[in-house]
């Protein structure tokens, strides 16, 4: 957890600087822009600001045949309070171990210590040929895990996950993960209810868990095949209730084999698997946003007890109700 993200900002807004290299695919660059822009306070002000630069302030090619006019220059990375590096698919030789060009790499320099660094994508290879990633926890993009792992054989690749949150340094996977880690950020900074308004701006999701695998072999069910959309759904609205695997099944009209199949065919995980991870978000919004008692958000959430919470708590993201809100709420930590 950040401490509260004052900033460096022209407004005193927390600085996001997105480094364009050459080569850069143009929805990942827009990723940060997109997402921190729709983050605002109660009051509807921005809580970040969000410059695009380059390693020299001058225009750098797209991979989609136009270039970049960037907003600054390698000034805005020593500026930054988080520095995101999209990918770029202009520097094969980073695919061999580096180096980094002698422009990116003193940019890259310049950084002042203590800066949040991020990467999305393919963007871990420049952290990791900077040396940023030694001896740490990292992820990629899953079809790149081999050869990053040649490339920069010091750095703890997980190609299972969709980010990495290590602290001050931060990586995701591919596209969609970017989305995630930027929201995951978000919530880092100022908790779930400005989150959950700038997932909804952007029409995502607002939270998938870090730990979710990349890449699940989900096929798409025939039309005349039952799904169990409509029993998520159901389910979504009684999560405060038990809700057993039969019932589940009962809803779905299948059973509970057919049922158990399908589901995980679909969502990636087990019924009780995806019930848990619901039930926690519930418990997470509520220890965030509410001061409600630890025993009364168990019971919200659908795990009964506080003593149940907290061991699925400690199980998921290793820490108990009463750490968590310490965590997400000024007030509880005083």
């Amino acid at each position: 957890m950040s401490a509260h993200p004052g900033g460096s900002g022209p407004h005193g807004r927390h600085l996001i600087a997105v480094l364009a290299l050459p080569g850069f695919p143009p929805f990942e660059l827009g990723i940060p822009s997109r997402v921190f822009g729709q983050a605002v306070d109660e009051a509807g002000d921005p809580l970040y600001e969000v410059v695009v630069c380059t390693v020299d302030g001058e225009p750098v090619p797209s991979d989609s045949g136009f270039s970049l006019q960037p907003a600054a220059g390698p000034e805005a990375l020593a500026a930054a309070d988080t520095v995101i590096v999209p990918p770029t698919h202009a520097m094969p030789e980073l695919a061999l171990g580096g180096p980094l060009p002698p422009a990116v790499a003193a940019a890259i320099a310049g950084i002042r210590p203590g800066t949040r660094l991020v990467s999305i994508c393919s963007g871990s290879y420049v952290l990791a040929a900077a040396g940023l990633l030694d001896g740490r926890p990292a992820t990629t993009h899953w079809n790149l895990a081999p050869e990053f792992r040649r490339a920069y054989p010091r750095v703890r690749v997980d190609e299972e996950v969709l980010f990495v949150d290590d602290g001050d340094v931060l990586t995701s996977a591919g596209v969609s993960a970017g989305v995630d880690l930027c929201l995951h950020l978000i919530r880092r900074d100022h908790g779930a209810a400005v989150t959950n308004r700038a997932a909804r701006m952007c029409v995502v999701p607002p939270w998938r868990d870090g730990g979710q695998a990349q890449f699940i072999d989900r096929p798409v069910p025939e039309p005349t095949v039952a799904t169990t959309t409509a029993t998520r759904a159901w389910a979504l609205e009684r999560l405060g209730e038990p809700i057993s695997l039969a019932e589940l099944a009962e809803h779905a009209r299948m059973s509970l084999r057919t049922f158990t199949r399908r589901f995980r065919d679909e969502v990636g995980m087990t019924p009780v698997q995806w019930l848990t991870a619901q039930r926690l978000e519930i418990a997470r919004h509520l220890l965030e946003s509410s001061d409600l008692p630890v025993d009364l958000v168990a019971h919200r959430s659908g795990f009964g007890t506080a003593n149940s919470l907290r061991q699925h708590m400690r199980a998921s993201i290793g820490v108990s109700p009463i750490a968590y809100r310490r965590t997400f709420q000024p007030a509880a930590r005083a």
